[in-house]
């Protein structure tokens, strides 16, 4: 567990740099080209039929710094949120496994825990460290010192309990960035109405070009952002729930295969 939060954040920090590297590099060679050109045909089309209406182009709506920002993001929200997922799944598949295999009939005395344990502490790394094994470890090594059914039971369960939080915390990230994609959008809002006010005198003299040209910028970046933080909030939600259902049938794999087979001798 030591060096899997080490190897989590150097996945998380090499994520943001190739999300903004995709990101800067598709917004430099395909999205802005093509909203210039857009630009550039809409204004020649003004030209020659005063009464054109514009038509929005989705070029046009995402080429502002806000909406890249967002996209950056968004991809970051993105990677996060997949490999936690894949770890989970991972954890998921080992409950398909019997990890405390009993022969029908008998029961795991408290001189028989230290064995099993042993089984479990030979299990590669990667799976050793997941959520069953570590419950399972725990609820042995509880019932060799006590000697106590109970007691297994509340440590195994208490186990789960510590890594539900756990898990809870390791999204504090993915929410800071669906709260920070809207604020950016804001930031949008606010640059774009401001230019729009910076131009208002062209407005009166009859000029309201840049004056709406601002004001797209203002409205698209809210857009944008919006409709990304409604994504990101769809799949947490999604990434919830499939944590939490890992926790809750680690508890019942844990009464299944540990707690129910467990006698103290008389």
């Amino acid at each position: 567990m030591d060096r899997a939060y080490p190897r989590e954040f150097i996945f998380q920090a090499a994520s943001l740099i190739v999300a903004a590297i995709l990101v800067h590099a598709l917004y430099m060679f395909v999205v802005r080209p093509q909203a210039n050109a857009v630009l550039s045909a809409e204004a020649a089309l003004m030209q020659a039929d005063p009464g054109h209406v514009q038509e929005r182009s989705v070029w046009i709506i995402i080429r502002d710094f806000e909406q890249e920002s967002c996209f950056v993001l968004m991809l970051w929200a993105f990677a996060i949120m997949g490999y936690k997922s894949a770890r989970s799944s991972q954890q998921l598949k080992l409950l398909e496994q019997d990890l405390v295999p009993v022969v029908e009939g008998t029961t795991i005395l408290p001189e028989d825990a230290r064995e099993y344990a042993r089984q479990i502490e030979s299990l590669p790394a990667p799976d050793r460290s997941s959520l069953l094994p570590r419950a399972l470890l725990t609820g042995l090594h509880r019932f060799t010192a006590t000697r106590s059914i109970q007691d297994v039971s509340g440590t195994a369960h208490g186990a789960c309990e510590a890594e539900s939080e756990r898990l809870e915390s390791e999204l504090s990230m993915v929410r800071y960035i669906a709260w920070a994609i809207p604020s950016i959008g804001f930031i949008g809002t606010v640059r774009g109405i401001g230019e729009a006010l910076g131009q208002a005198h062209k407005a009166v003299e009859g000029d309201i070009a840049g004056v709406t040209q601002s004001l797209g910028v203002a409205f698209n970046s809210t857009l944008i952002a919006l409709l990304i933080s409604l994504v990101i909030m769809f799949l947490l939600h999604q990434l919830q729930l499939q944590q939490e259902r890992l926790v809750m049938d680690t508890k019942s794999y844990l009464d299944r295969h540990l707690i129910q087979r467990l006698q103290v001798s008389a």
